[in-house]
């Protein structure tokens, strides 16, 4: 039976290059299929990896339909064995249940590639629709790691080197190539919730006054034979 599937995970955690290896393997079989992408690093109508490989693919517009775009290419002679789309979180709801009904009612396969969450921590509306009505859902395998070698689970905004929690839900960016003063990066929940990107990090470790510390007292000095001599009783004491 055809399926819906979704699969999701933080940036940088290889969700393109699977997108493409699924390409790969199926037309290596003889099947054909329609490669769908938005605000893809490539640019217009790619689909791109960071490993370097690129396709061929539709731009999804804000408008597009894709089950009537689908329903003029198998009308036109065309032939569709299955679906990719890639940076699905910023499809509308209404261009998921399009997609569901390619699966029900065209009979085609739909793979869907995005991240689950925002850098609020927060759904996008296409991936929320998406894990609602999808017939299964798939986590990426590929961790991205977090500056401190944890699992990376949230992704960041930064802005001008620093991390942000407001501003526009989607700001066309990449993990470790800002878009001008906006860029990216992906971080474990401690260090999330704490607003504690690598920069940031690295500039803590050399301001002596992050982690303020009482200053060791002084040892008393050790005479030869390695012997410390107890201090002298005060006045007044037993």
């Amino acid at each position: 039976m055809p399926e819906l599937v979704f699969f999701s995970g933080t940036m940088d955690c290889g969700k393109s290059t699977l997108a493409l290896q699924i390409e790969h393997n199926r037309s290596a079989r003889g099947l054909q299929g329609m490669i769908f992408t938005r605000d893809d690093r490539a640019g217009v109508g790619k689909l791109s990896s960071r490993l370097g490989l690129v396709a061929e693919a539709v731009e999804v517009a804000e408008d597009l339909n894709f089950q009537q775009h689908l329903v003029r290419h198998l009308t036109a002679g065309g032939r569709t064995d299955y679906v990719i789309v890639d940076e699905a979180q910023f499809l509308s709801p209404e261009q998921v249940e399009q997609l569901a009904r390619v699966v029900d009612e065209l009979g085609i396969d739909v793979y869907a590639f995005g991240i689950a969450t925002d850098f609020r921590t927060r759904l996008f509306p296409g991936s929320q629709r998406l894990m609602e009505l999808a017939d299964r859902l798939e986590t990426l395998q590929v961790e991205a790691l977090c500056w401190c070698g944890a699992r990376a689970t949230h992704n960041a905004r930064t802005v001008g080197g620093r991390m942000v929690v407001e501003g526009a839900q989607v700001v066309v960016g990449d993990v470790g190539e800002p878009s001008g003063e906006v860029g990216y990066e992906v971080l474990c929940r401690r260090h999330h919730r704490r607003r504690l990107t690598a920069a940031s990090a690295r500039a803590g470790a050399l301001s002596p006054d992050v982690l303020p510390v009482d200053e060791p007292s002084a040892a008393p000095p050790v005479p030869p034979g390695g012997k410390v001599s107890a201090p002298a009783p005060r006045a007044g004491s037993h």
